[in-house]
């Protein structure tokens, strides 16, 4: 069902610093800052040859960042995300399967633009899974 390992996010308490530390120490090719509101987060696209990492920092205090970051300071990895051709259908399966999906089951759209769904991570040995349509 799943395909290819789409991004691995890791949030950040400084998203300025770890721009430059991916940039500047890495030397990955950095994306610029963009904000999206419905999820809560500013997202920076770092692009690697064979996937992506996705830096995450809190859009407002509302975000689910914000949490994330008082229990891990120093940041950390936050979720992973794997490519699923058909959202709906991998959704009704795992459902079906009695994993949980989060929110009210209903896709939204994520930084990509493209319809996005999470697992809460209990039923994934501790992670975050976001599936993308794509």
């Amino acid at each position: 069902m799943i395909g290819r390992l789409n991004h691995v996010a890791i949030a950040v308490p400084d998203l300025a610093a770890a721009i430059a530390q991916y940039r500047d120490t890495l030397g990955a090719e950095v994306g610029p800052p963009q904000d999206e509101p419905d999820h809560g987060v500013t997202v920076v696209f770092i692009a690697l040859p064979n996937t992506k990492i996705e830096l995450l920092y809190p859009l407002g205090q509302d975000s689910p960042i914000t949490g994330f970051l008082e229990k891990n300071p120093a940041g950390g990895i936050h979720h992973m995300c794997y490519e699923v051709p058909d959202i709906i259908a991998a959704r009704d399966k795992l459902l079906s399967a009695g994993a949980r999906v989060l929110g009210n089951g209903t896709p939204k759209i994520g930084a990509h633009g493209k319809p996005v769904l999470f697992l809460h991570p209990k039923d994934f040995n501790g992670c975050l899974i976001e599936l993308e349509q794509t």
